[in-house]
């Protein structure tokens, strides 16, 4: 392999790739030719250096050295793998909320279910 320049994060071909997890990184770099996964590769060595990830992009590599084309697919695609969902946080509304929870019947005396001695 060539000494790539280390590229910035925001240059790389796959969008959100820091937070990848390794299952995602093996199926979006199938998309990719040798020169953007040489990319890929040469910013994960200089950045977390994950030896897992960087044993999936060499073993890719080698399969487009060896004739493999790249597969169809949107390297681009949304990441719903990585989404922080929608602002302010919980999903949760009034309607999708549970029941209230009431305190345990110990240490409540209004309680008619808590055993009187």
């Amino acid at each position: 392999m060539t000494d790539q320049p280390v590229p910035h994060h925001d240059q790389l071909p796959l969008p959100d790739y820091d937070q990848l997890p390794l299952g995602a990184v093996q199926t979006r770099v199938r998309s990719l030719d040798l020169g953007q996964l040489e990319q890929v590769l040469a910013y994960e060595r200089a950045h977390a250096d994950r030896v897992p990830v960087v044993q999936v992009l060499e073993q890719r590599a080698e399969e487009l050295r060896s004739g493999a084309a790249p597969t169809g697919g949107d390297p681009t695609a949304e990441t719903p793998e990585v989404s922080a969902g929608p602002a302010g946080g919980s999903k949760a509304s009034p309607q999708t909320e549970g029941p209230a929870m009431n305190p345990p019947s110990h240490g409540d005396p209004t309680n008619p279910a808590q055993p009187r001695d």
